[in-house]
């Protein structure tokens, strides 16, 4: 499969090398190492892997006329690949994520219904601050 058929119009996409060579070293034993290009080819594998569950992913939620991939949609692009045994575990991560970004989302609502000002008032001081803020960058350009 070609890049333009991927999707990726030539544009080079992979996995940050620091995150490859930290989960390769949790993974292996201590007494264990890997070269380099073991390393590469490991990176390479997980951008395959990905590409091809991304792709998938976005099949199904163009047949299901949507215009956004849902966890859904990834799930049963896993399923479809013969991945059935990354399922459960891939929803296991989705719900502690959905529960995080919902504690997430509740202290940004508490921090503003806490705070002294009104939204108004929030909105005029951000506007005072960017304008600052351009004064002194048209300050800095002449």
């Amino acid at each position: 499969m070609s890049d333009n058929e991927r999707g990726t119009g030539g544009d080079e996409v992979g996995l940050p090398r620091a995150t490859v060579n930290k989960l390769i070293s949790e993974i292996l034993p201590a007494d264990v190492i890997c070269s380099k290009d073991t390393k590469d080819l490991v990176a390479e594998c997980c951008k395959e892997f990905i590409t091809l569950i991304s792709s998938e992913a976005n099949e199904i939620c163009e047949k299901d006329a949507k215009k956004t991939i849902s966890p859904e949609h990834i799930t049963s692009a896993l399923k479809q690949l013969g991945f059935d045994d990354f399922i459960e575990e891939v929803e296991d991560i989705n719900r502690v994520h959905k529960a995080q970004a919902k504690k997430d989302n509740q202290k940004r609502k508490n921090k503003l219904d806490q705070s002294a000002f009104t939204q108004d008032e929030l909105a005029a001081q951000q506007e005072l601050l960017f304008a600052a803020s351009k004064a002194r960058f048209d300050a800095g350009q002449s």
